[in-house]
């Protein structure tokens, strides 16, 4: 970069203001400022474009080690499995053997739940401790429930 002191620009500010003129050295320094800050825009747009470009390169690197890793990590396993599938083949046993037989878990049982009905958080043993009403009753029958029995 150019090094440019505090007694370089005052030389040249002085310069200027005898060649241009003091009516239009403002303008001069405006047009002079605008074409600046294009400049660093510009040398800042081309530094932001290379970036992205290199890291462009090592995310594709990065992209063809990982999946140089992942076909090593298939080949293993499918080494594995054939060499398994040729010791179970040597010992006189077959894989649909294996399918056969039953499984040790249980099977798959539905809940036969009524998702539609909404469940309150409190449960039920506790509503019936303390009276909670679970079921809405009719009027009728919120009357004979409540009257006062007749003592005889």
């Amino acid at each position: 970069m150019i090094d440019l002191g505090i007694s370089k620009l005052a030389l040249i500010g002085a310069v200027a203001l005898i060649v241009i003129g003091p009516e239009k050295l403002p303008r001069v320094a405006r047009t002079v400022g605008t074409l600046l800050g294009k400049a660093q825009r510009y040398v800042n747009d081309v530094k932001a474009e290379v970036n992205r470009s290199m890291d462009l390169d090592e995310l594709r690197k990065m992209k063809d080690t990982v999946q140089e890793a992942a076909r090593d990590v298939e080949q293993s396993i499918q080494s594995g499995a054939s060499d398994f599938e040729k010791q179970f083949s040597e010992s006189g046993q077959t894989l649909s053997a294996l399918s056969d037989t039953t499984p040790a878990y249980p099977e798959y049982k539905h809940p036969r739940k009524n998702w539609r009905l909404k469940q309150g958080a409190t449960p039920q043993w506790y509503k019936a401790r303390n009276g909670v009403r679970t079921k809405a009753l009719s009027g009728a029958a919120r009357v004979a429930r409540y009257r006062p029995h007749k003592i005889n």
